[in-house]
């Protein structure tokens, strides 16, 4: 794979110049950068003001599509950590003791800001984060604002959501959010917290932290009151001291396995609760009665959306053996449209890998695909110069013994694996760690039905992949977490039942 001038090809992200690719080449069609200002600088949101750090120390954010330092942030120290806290349990008792009418109100006022707010929102997410335009503007922000409008409808509801007639909030929730989807995850967390009474500090990641800055000012515009959400900004270090600080009721993290482990070591033996939304290894099962070109759709949204870096991707492929070819050939001339470059052209279907580190794991786990034997096969496409891009990649003849069928690579690649009978499909599925998600491809119902009690996996689509709801928990088994966000379930975290 080289790197060469920024490009994307007529129509395609690859094979570039052939009949039917280059009769349908699309203009380029960017969306504005001018939509949104992004300060130089940003501090900490505590007690419902930006202050600096207590050190002074500082980070930058930059743009995976470019490198391009996007603004400075504050980096979180424990002190500005305890600081913060004390503001969340500040403002805890008054919060708490509203009716659930008035903080629906505060949630329906969020809601509607970052609907009005959607196209800055979108652009921001896309600068920091590098995924596609058309994600952010179509998935990230519509699912952002229906997750508000969801849990503010539930806020006066809660004595007959089924946890008992009197559920009290816990107190202060300790957040901690990954860089895969930094305004959805943070709508995940802080919508039900807000919702049942409870007060937030949260943490975004390091590399995108902007969206929750920006999230922060919505909170002022929408009248917050003071303290009920706080934002500390800052690497492993800020989220470790913020976990671990004494006066923190309830932690809710999403991110890495290792990360989590180490946050549940942390916790053991406190009063703290915990949710752990972790790693995954999906499998995508397609049946010989499938709809063979849907599923290379639901194959394709499953595993190159958001580039891959999604926790309940369809990473494995498990075709039966009597269609792999067709299925194989559809999924290659698929692939061979897709548009890699610029994540604000609203025609661009791949976007940038997040960070130089994430990228590196990528490609160090594509290299052990080939040096233990799989066949690795990617689009001919050209790569942008600069920025961290990753080629849409198909990896087959691969066992179930490999590394890139046991580990989360957390990219655009796919481990393509066969299977005879169902039952052979459901022991390949199940043989991972990990239990987030899987999809099932089939024409029979009564097989979907069956093989959704056979699998382990805490969700499971149905002839579709990705595919999210605010009133559908999510979540995971084994080395995947514990505990659901989003629907009635959702709640049951932030409440004393």
């Amino acid at each position: 794979m080289t790197r060469e001038t920024p490009q994307v090809t007529g129509g395609t992200g690859a094979a570039a110049g052939t009949g039917p690719a280059k009769a349908f080449a699309y203009a380029p069609a960017p969306e504005s950068r001018a939509i949104v200002d992004i300060a130089p600088s940003y501090g900490l949101f505590v007690d419902g003001e930006f202050r600096d750090a207590s050190d002074g120390k500082v980070f930058k954010t930059v743009s995976p599509a470019s490198e391009e330092v996007l603004s400075e942030v504050a980096q979180a120290s424990a002190e500005d950590v305890d600081t913060a806290v004390r503001a969340a349990r500040a403002a805890h008792a008054e919060w708490a003791a509203l009716p659930g009418a008035e903080r629906a109100k505060y949630l329906f006022r969020i809601a509607r800001i970052v609907q009005e707010r959607a196209r800055e929102l979108a652009v921001l997410e896309t600068l920091d984060n590098g995924k596609p335009i058309r994600e952010t503007r179509d998935a990230d922000l519509p699912l952002i604002a229906a997750h508000f409008f969801y849990y503010a409808g539930w806020a006066d509801k809660l004595p007959h959501a089924g946890f008992g007639p009197d559920p009290r909030p816990l107190g202060v929730a300790a957040q901690v959010i990954p860089w895969n989807f930094p305004l959805l995850m943070l709508a995940w967390k802080i919508a039900p917290a807000l919702a049942t009474g409870n007060t937030v500090v949260l943490k975004p990641a390091e590399t995108t932290p902007l969206s929750a800055l920006f999230f922060a000012d919505i909170c002022r515009q929408a009248g917050l009151p003071r303290g009920v959400v706080n934002i500390v900004t800052g690497a492993g270090p800020t989220g470790a001291a913020l976990v671990a600080h004494p006066d923190v009721d309830k932690v809710a993290f999403t991110g890495s396995t290792a990360v989590g482990k180490e946050i549940a070591r942390t916790v053991a033996g406190t009063r703290k609760r915990l949710t752990l939304e972790l790693g995954g290894k999906g499998a995508n099962i397609v049946f010989d009665d499938a709809p063979i070109d849907q599923a290379v759709e639901g194959i394709v949204n499953g595993i190159y959306f958001n580039g891959g870096q999604v926790c309940c991707a369809g990473s494995r492929l498990l075709v039966q053996e009597s269609v792999q070819d067709e299925l194989l050939d559809a999924l290659k001339r698929r692939l061979a449209t897709l548009r890699i470059g610029d994540p604000l052209d609203k025609n661009t279907d791949v976007g940038a890998i997040n960070s130089a580190e994430q990228l590196a794991r990528i490609t160090e786990l594509t290299r052990a695909g080939e040096a233990e034997g799989a066949e690795r096969w990617s689009p001919a496409c050209e790569l942008p110069s600069t920025g961290y891009w990753f080629a849409p990649t198909v990896f087959t003849n691969v066992t179930q013994a490999h590394r890139i069928a046991r580990e989360e690579i957390f990219g655009p690649v796919l481990s393509v694996l066969t299977f005879r009978t169902p039952d052979e499909a459901v022991a390949k599925a199940n043989n991972t760690p990990y239990g987030l998600s899987a999809g099932v491809w089939t024409e029979k119902g009564s097989r979907i039905l069956k093989m959704a009690q056979q699998l382990r996996a805490g969700v499971i689509w149905s002839n579709t992949f990705n595919k999210f709801d605010p009133t559908s928990p999510f979540g995971g088994y084994q080395e995947s977490g514990f505990g659901r966000e989003g629907g009635r379930h959702g709640l049951e975290a932030y409440l004393d039942v």
